[in-house]
This record gives C-alpha cells, sequence and structure tokens, in this order.
C-alpha cells in the first residue's frame, strides 16, 4: 500500500508576509525608477501601502533592508536575463559577448535598479552577503566564459585572467554608466553609448584574438 507524504503548507502568516515584502519592494522600486535610489523612504512607502510607517518595521528592520531587498531583487533579475539572453548560445567566445550585450541593455533598461547595483548611490548601505551571492555567481560564470574561449583558441591565454575580465567589466559597465548618465531611457539600438557596444566588444577581443583570428561578433 502506497504511503503518501504531506508536503508541508505554508502558514497564512507566511504568506501574507511575503506578499506584504514583495509590495513594498514594488512601490521602492517605482520610487527608484521615477526619483532615484535617495528618495526611497519607509513614510512614502508605507503610505502607498495604505498603512502607518510603524506597520512595515515589522517586515524591515530598517531603511537599508529595503535597499538589500531591492539590491537581491536587481541581482536575480539580472541573471534571469542574462540566462534567457544565452540559453541557445555555445560556450565560449559567443556566449561571453551575448552575456556582455545582454548585461549592457538591462542596465540601461533598468534605470532604478542599476545604478543600485552598479554605483553607491546610498551613503553607507553596504548588500548582505545574500543578496550580493547572484552578483558573485555572474562574475563567476563570466570569467568561465573566458577560460571556454581561451580553450577554444578564441582568445589568447591572457584572456584566462581576472585582469581580462576586469578590462571587460569596465567596458560594458561604462557604456551602461555613460548611457544612464547622459541619455536615459533611450532605446538600446539608439542610444549614443548603447549603439557602440559591439565596437566596444570588438575592441575586447581584438586584443585578445589570436593572431590568425579575425574579430568576430
Amino acid at each position: 500500500m502506497a504511503i503518501g507524504i504531506s508536503q508541508p503548507v505554508e502558514s497564512r502568516t507566511v504568506v501574507r508576509r511575503r506578499a506584504v515584502v514583495e509590495e513594498a519592494l514594488d512601490h521602492a522600486q517605482a520610487i527608484v525608477a521615477a526619483q532615484g535610489a535617495g528618495a526611497v523612504t519607509v513614510s512614502e512607502i508605507a503610505r502607498r501601502m495604505g498603512m502607518r510607517a510603524p506597520s512595515l518595521y515589522k517586515y524591515f528592520p530598517s531603511l537599508h533592508a529595503i535597499y538589500d531587498g531591492l539590491f537581491a531583487r536587481g541581482n536575480n533579475t539580472l541573471n534571469d536575463y542574462i540566462d534567457e539572453a544565452v540559453r541557445d548560445v555555445e560556450p565560449g567566445l559567443d556566449r561571453l559577448l551575448e552575456g556582455a550585450r545582454a548585461f549592457t541593455r538591462w542596465g540601461t533598461r533598468e534605470v532604478g535598479l542599476a545604478p543600485l547595483l552598479f554605483w553607491r548611490p546610498i551613503p553607507g548601505f553596504e548588500p548582505s552577503a545574500e543578496s550580493f551571492a547572484p552578483s558573485q555567481a555572474l562574475w563567476q560564470r563570466t570569467r568561465d566564459e573566458l577560460k571556454a574561449a581561451v580553450q577554444r583558441r578564441q582568445l589568447t591565454k591572457a584572456a584566462d585572467s581576472e585582469e581580462a575580465q576586469r578590462k571587460l567589466t569596465i567596458l560594458i559597465s561604462g557604456v551602461c554608466s555613460q548611457q544612464l548618465a547622459n541619455q536615459p531611457g533611450a532605446p538600446f539600438a539608439d542610444g549614443l553609448f548603447t549603439s557602440l557596444t559591439d565596437e566596444v566588444l570588438d575592441m575586447f577581443v581584438s586584443y585578445y584574438s589570436p593572431p590568425e583570428r579575425k574579430v568576430r561578433r
């Protein structure tokens, strides 16, 4: 006789708490997108939710806890966005470049979350280890793609290094930063800086390309 194993059912309290947290982060994200990270306040979020500020502190012990929730949300959505972009792309150089393009597209589209992830707009805010973990995973994935590109003789051995990874990060984050600072909201293909993404990536590939290879996109 088969014995069914019942799965634990979340209590209404847990479900309700999660819903309140997500709603609060939705409002915080909307504020950040419209006015910048510095405009977020507990009182404004509570007002939008139709509750008193002290009640919101039951879910977030501090304003920085709200920023930490936004930081985690941003990192997770960025990773998901890149995952989708590279899903059917071969490992190595092609996946590395497509991931870099996706990073730039996401960074210039998310005018609120991107600065919170890439810059330091909030004095004293440091993300928790849990919220920062997806960023570390993305860093490691980029390192792995560089290694794969070298193993496939698509790039020189020098590309399999943290120095090369830092250079690539400087290039793509520079495109994001310049676009957000000078022409926020512009379509990726038409942006003054994002339209140069492939040319910028070509510079990186050309620098690390073996002599027998042509620059590729």
